[in-house]
């Protein structure tokens, strides 16, 4: 059965990967033509946003990338923005 959230109800929902570590904090939707087109992930002390992305305040996740929301929201661990794989391609 699927279940429906409001909108509102996802503010201020916490962020983890489906690794299990904390992702951030959600701050807004990104809504297109009456359609989720992604979230405004919030970094938060302690965060793996803060960590990887320094002074950043966050991100924009693709609703694509989301696995799952209940009490908590379920992101894919490609949505991590990595200075990694930049670093390796030069």
């Amino acid at each position: 059965m699927l279940n429906v959230k409001n909108i509102t109800d996802v503010h201020d929902m916490s962020v983890y990967t489906d690794e299990g570590s904390f992702f951030g904090i959600v701050e807004e939707s990104v809504i297109e033509d009456n359609k989720v087109f992604g979230w405004r992930v919030k970094s938060t002390k302690g965060s793996m946003l803060s960590r990887v992305l320094g002074g950043a305040k966050g991100v924009i996740i693709p609703h694509q990338l989301v696995k799952a929301v209940d009490n908590i929201m379920i992101v894919s661990k490609t949505a991590i923005p990595s200075s990694e794989e930049e670093s390796e391609e030069e």
